[in-house]
């Protein structure tokens, strides 16, 4: 379970649900099937290469839920749908039988709100290429970009990426951290596959910081 004694009222709700979550088996049926497409790797262990390093903090945008997420590096742009918990804890996901569909956290902050905000997505579904396929090619300083229901776009840097066991999800770090900034946390599976389960391993985790908003 997460430890809540650090965490501000006003976001113990949050941190409360992250730490229900089975999170051992988040974005579980990844796979889609019992092997991953041709030459997939579901993730990435290697630490994000230097790049051009974030600009500063920018201000953060008042609560709007996301419509659409953009990165341009990967050719990705993809609808966003909210996400909640199951009646057994873990989190939601993207149906498979929509690769393209990304899912936000929507017990957590909005794309924007100051805070942690988490979108989801599959890394392939049936055998084929999905939405969050490439995510392990993101480096430092690549651009995200999200379009919010209030017609603002949040645009986020990568700062860092995260390759776990599923056993060992950074439960508090991802869902629950206490910032004073507006970050991005982009989640998907990764490491090796396992054939006997039909699942990935591990997920991998891009961490960005909110850098400009309109």
């Amino acid at each position: 379970m997460t430890d809540r004694t650090t965490v501000p009222a006003g976001r113990r709700a949050v941190c409360a649900a992250a730490g229900a979550l089975v999170i051992g088996l988040l974005l579980g049926s990844c796979g889609g099937g019992d092997e991953p497409p041709a030459a997939a790797s579901g993730g990435g262990s290697t630490p994000a290469a230097s790049a051009a390093v974030p600009e500063g903090n920018a201000k953060p945008l008042p609560k709007s839920p996301p419509k659409t997420l953009s990165i341009a590096k990967l050719g990705v742009t993809a609808p966003v749908s909210p996400l909640g918990l199951r009646p057994d804890g873990r989190i939601e996901e993207p149906p498979l039988s929509r690769p393209n569909l990304t899912g936000w956290y929507k017990l957590g902050p909005t794309p924007g709100e100051n805070g942690p905000s988490v979108i989801l997505g599959h890394v392939d579904a049936n055998k084929k290429q999905a939405v969050f396929y490439r995510l392990k090619d993101l480096k430092q300083g690549d651009r995200i970009e999200v379009t919010r229901q209030d017609g603002t776009t949040a645009t986020f840097a990568v700062t860092s990426k995260q390759d776990v066991d599923k056993n060992a999800f950074p439960h508090k770090k991802v869902f629950a951290e206490t910032l004073d900034y507006s970050s991005l946390r982009l989640v998907t599976c990764g490491g090796a596959f396992d054939a006997s389960t039909g699942h990935y391993k591990n997920n991998l985790i891009v961490y960005a910081k909110l850098v400009q908003s309109a």
